[in-house]
């Protein structure tokens, strides 16, 4: 093995370029990445960055001694465009190849659009400074979409004064993943900063006065965020052999096709903890999974199985959201600890006969921890208020 070749410089890329070398590879190592920026950490962008209280350096995932030490062929500022898995040749945009023994994917994703021009979206650092430069108080936000990313810039753009519509086509924001009667809740806060909430309504299209609904009103704003969700960056693959279905498919080695493994928002593998395929788009999850990545790789014989607990956390006024596991598609959801209404408590997730996620809000992390453990093995649904006590 002389040369691995990973396409994708964020932190899944990172993570499993250094696994390799302290691991002990000791060849070439290209490191790809479509931004010219070297790799930074994105959680920030919708927070601290946003909200102006971190400068654009603070987001750098390493110092440029740190890359250095790593001894990577890094090519910023170019663009995967092609795949030949038999010749095993990953062709650039700009004119060159680069061939391979083995190829990690981290790709990524990138925001979904809506008809029209003039609307920012938030993926990268660029994006989040663009739009910071925008919200002065008194101006007026369109926030198409009331996921997580479009909440916490709300609640941004609220602190800075501005005057926030976050428009949402259903009924609950974030229902399909925390439930309804918690997604409620949750939403309550931004009512209570002074949002204009409007669920069950459909944006259109952009227009140059803020944004079209789908019956033809007109919602005003001087500034419109699209925050929709995304799309895995997997069209360079296009015509390859690879199985491809909302991002690259992979076993629960993460491994794509003989020499082609997958690590990130772009990989979607058999999590074999929960019995079923998921693509992650959190920041621990990519970083970890571009680790365990890297070690099967390195040791065919002995691959582990990626089965992590998935983790995320969210910042929203002064609400600090922690969970684990694997919310979506959930058959039951129960506060099973703190209260409600005040935004302080632990929701806990069924799926079948086992607990497969939670979901803490207000909550001290020593009170959490246990949630995840009790998830990484598998706790029978009616054992759930033995972790409550």
């Amino acid at each position: 093995m002389n040369t691995i070749v990973v396409v994708g410089a964020s932190a899944a890329g990172l993570a499993a370029a250094e696994t390799l070398r302290r691991e002990g590879y000791d060849g070439t190592l290209t490191v790809i990445g479509e931004e010219a920026d070297p790799p930074y950490d994105r959680p920030p962008l919708s927070k601290q960055i946003l909200a102006g209280d971190w400068e654009a350096d603070r987001v750098a995932l390493r110092t440029t001694e740190q890359l250095t030490a790593l001894r990577l062929d890094l090519r910023l500022g170019v663009r995967a465009t092609g795949l030949d898995t038999a010749g095993r040749v990953v062709h650039l945009d700009d004119g060159t190849e680069i061939g391979y023994d083995e190829l990690i994917v981290a790709t990524g994703v990138r925001p979904r659009r809506l008809p029209g021009a003039g609307a920012h979206v938030l993926r990268n650092l660029s994006d989040a400074i663009a739009l910071r430069k925008r919200l002065l108080p008194g101006v007026r936000l369109a926030v198409v979409g009331a996921g997580f990313l479009g909440a916490e810039c709300a609640a941004v753009a609220r602190g800075l004064g501005c005057d926030v519509v976050l428009l949402e086509p259903a009924p609950v924001p974030l229902a399909h993943a925390v439930g309804e009667q918690v997604g409620r809740v949750l939403s309550s806060a931004h009512v209570e900063h002074g949002v204009d909430l409007r669920t069950g309504v459909t944006v259109s299209a952009i227009t140059g006065d803020g944004v079209r609904l789908a019956g033809g009103e007109l919602v005003t704003a001087d500034e419109v965020l699209v925050a929709i969700g995304t799309q895995p960056n997997t069209e360079w693959l296009d015509g390859s052999d690879l199985a491809l279905a909302d991002g690259l498919l992979c076993d629960e080695f993460t491994s794509a096709a003989p020499g082609v493994y997958g690590a990130g928002d772009v990989a979607r593998w058999h999590n074999p903890l929960f019995g079923t395929a998921m693509r992650i788009e959190h920041r621990t999850n990519a970083a970890e999974q571009g680790m365990a990545t890297a070690r099967n790789l390195l040791n065919p014989s002995g691959r582990k199985p990626f089965a992590p607990v998935p983790y995320f956390w969210s910042d929203q006024y002064d609400m600090k959201l922690h969970a684990y596991g694997y919310l979506r598609g959930h058959d039951e959801v129960r506060v099973v600890a703190g209260d409600l209404p005040e935004r302080r408590f632990i929701a806990a997730y069924r799926t079948g006969d086992r607990l497969v996620g939670a979901l803490a809000v207000g909550m001290p992390p020593k009170a959490v921890r246990p949630w995840r453990q009790a998830i990484a093995t598998g706790t029978s649904w009616k054992d759930i208020h033995d972790i409550a006590a």
